[in-house]
């Protein structure tokens, strides 16, 4: 499985956190690394996102869970389950303030040969988590 991963301690609550990070339309405005967000976040939605990591390209997801005030998930591939990649994005309250992960991982036959194509999110993820921390606090 190839996967990449980003965390961040933010000094505030999950319940602070959650409705920044549910709140894709705004993610452009705070330095997320995203450009564009098409589509509503709420359970079974599809959203469509813009990154300036791969530009020119749109990522259709769908949300597949959300799970207030905690957890919430984009999944997105190919038909027959060759290709799926799953983003799950993880608050946890921890001391005074929250835990936050993204991590993304790919499945399927073909991930090996798209995972190739894909370029190195790792300093996309790391901009989004630093991005949440200074936006919630």
């Amino acid at each position: 499985m190839r996967a990449y991963e980003s965390t961040s301690f933010i000094n505030a609550t999950p319940e602070k956190v959650w409705p920044i990070l549910t709140d894709a339309a705004a993610w452009p405005s705070w330095d997320s690394g995203v450009t564009k967000v098409e589509g509503h976040v709420g359970l079974g939605e599809q959203v469509t996102v813009s990154v300036e990591a791969n530009p020119g390209r749109a990522f259709p997801v769908k949300v597949a869970l959300l799970d207030a005030p905690g957890r919430m998930v984009f999944q997105g591939g190919m038909p027959l389950g060759l290709f799926r990649g799953t983003r799950t994005y993880t608050l946890l309250a921890e001391a005074a303030g929250t835990r936050f992960t993204m991590r993304e991982e790919y499945t399927g036959p073909l991930a090996g040969m798209m995972f190739k194509s894909i370029p190195d999110l790792g300093p996309s993820f790391k901009r989004f988590a630093d991005g949440l921390k200074r936006r919630a606090e």
